[in-house]
């Protein structure tokens, strides 16, 4: 195998499916045995307003020795719980903040690529996924990480891809328009285009990205553009789709509000600046996950 995908969510789905799709040898990679055995045997299933397919990707509890590049898709509160890594390139594109100092605790930094990818996809059952929208995958070295493997394997699964020097501001870009859609979406219980049409959330939106962008610029994060136009049009984009934080409150599970809202309210804290906004949906989205 030549490209490990680490988890079987909608995006972990979907990137293993594209992969191997384009002749890339590609293992999913799940902790759960059980479910292991139930998608080798059915395979995985991606619908968009296009098409629909069955991919048969090898699914396995471990990293095949063959590994060349891993692609992290697991929720960040697992990837402390990552083991037995493989001696090769570790690429993140995983939602929130945090998860690259994770990784490189584990296997050092360089050895870690990052960034965020802005595909669109929810699963509508084990192992079946509806991709809504492409979008850009942005990532680039840590440190010292050499991207062209990764960069190669990606552009040859169909995926539209920049290869950036500054990967902690695509991840804080990321973060930030997370944050103004992930926990609106979950406590509304809306797909993420509802947002632009209720006044009261739209402007709620707004406001978590500035707070969000406040903390960003206090650790010498700059934007060249609107974050609030670019959180609109990300939900224009993506209206369709179910977030992932929405898809984890339905099927009453952990969501990553810590590594969202959770982790700007500590930068936030550090910088002493207010992010009154941002706490109050942090404790509505944990007041939610204990019901």
């Amino acid at each position: 195998m030549d490209v490990s995908v680490v988890g079987p969510g909608a995006l972990g789905c979907l990137f293993a499916a594209r992969l191997s799709r384009a002749g890339i040898r590609t293992c999913l990679v799940d902790y759960k045995p059980d479910r292991v055995k139930r998608l080798n045997s059915s395979g995985i299933t991606i619908e968009s307003s296009d098409e629909r397919y069955t991919e048969h990707v090898h699914c396995t509890v471990t990293f095949p020795r063959t590994t060349r590049l891993v692609i992290v898709l697991v929720k960040a509160y697992s990837t402390k719980t990552l083991t037995k890594l493989p001696s090769c390139p570790i690429l993140t594109l995983q939602n929130g903040l945090g998860n690259v100092e994770t990784l490189c605790s584990l296997v050092g930094s360089h050895r870690v690529l990052a960034g965020a990818t802005y595909e669109a996809a929810h699963s509508l059952s084990e192992g079946v996924v509806r991709h809504v929208a492409s979008g850009l995958t942005r990532f680039g070295a840590w440190t010292s990480c050499e991207t062209q493997i990764a960069e190669q394997i990606l552009r040859q699964a169909g995926f539209l891809v920049e290869v950036t020097e500054a990967p902690g501001q695509a991840i804080w870009e990321k973060t930030i328009v997370n944050a103004g859609i992930n926990p609106l979406t979950a406590i509304l219980n809306v797909c993420n285009g509802a947002l632009l049409q209720i006044p009261e959330a739209r402007q709620l939106m707004r406001d978590l990205v500035v707070e969000a962008v406040k903390v960003a610029t206090s650790e010498g994060y700059r934007f060249p553009f609107s974050l609030i136009e670019r959180t609109e049009e990300v939900c224009l984009a993506t209206r369709e789709n179910i977030s992932s934080m929405l898809q984890d409150m339905r099927a009453g599970k952990k969501t990553e509000i810590d590594a969202i809202c959770g982790e700007i309210l500590d930068r936030a804290q550090i910088a002493g600046l207010p992010a009154p906004r941002t706490r109050v949906i942090w404790q509505l989205i944990k007041a939610l996950e204990t019901k």
